[in-house]
């Protein structure tokens, strides 16, 4: 661990973090919440938001993937995602939904430097953000596909989102 520089886990929690929030609404996968639990950790990412029937870091199997970043991202479960929208924006958060849209932005044209702190919310496996989210956000980021299918495990999906929400602040 001191070759490699890592934080402890109150080295974590004291650490200066980048204002970013993650949204995840009805992940209905262990082991997808415990993999984004592990990227946010990575990231230095603000917290996780966990909404709906997301499975939270008290679940037996989470550990398996989160690898102890459940001790150290700080959480928050709401009964359902646009509670945790309306919050955040009234705390200042520029609100994204992760999905393929109409008028979304592509990820490589999007500037996160514009804003000073950012949500995203990574919808469910199968059915994809909410149209009702997406309503109440500010706006769609949407990862370019080039091959046969168009979409990306959730959990992979967050991890190229979150490296472009902080490529930015690494590179200052």
């Amino acid at each position: 661990m001191d070759e490699l520089g890592r934080k402890s886990v109150e080295e974590f929690k004291q650490a200066e973090k980048n204002p970013i929030i993650i949204i995840l609404d009805n992940i209905r996968s262990v082991y997808n919440v415990g993999s984004i639990f592990r990227t946010a950790d990575a990231f230095l990412i603000e917290g996780i938001c966990i909404c709906g029937y997301s499975p939270t870091p008290e679940h037996k199997q989470m550990a398996k993937t989160a690898l102890g970043a459940t001790d150290t991202v700080d959480w928050i479960h709401y009964p359902n995602a646009l509670e945790a929208v309306q919050e955040l924006k009234q705390k200042g958060y520029t609100v994204f939904a992760i999905e393929q849209a109409v008028g979304s932005i592509s990820l490589e044209k999007f500037q996160a430097n514009n804003y000073s702190k950012i949500a995203v919310i990574m919808g469910n496996e199968v059915e994809g953000v909410q149209q009702s989210l997406i309503e109440a956000c500010d706006g769609c980021i949407e990862i370019p596909q080039l091959g046969m299918k168009h979409s990306l495990n959730v959990s992979t999906a967050a991890g190229v989102i979150l490296w472009k929400l902080v490529e930015f602040r690494i590179n200052k």
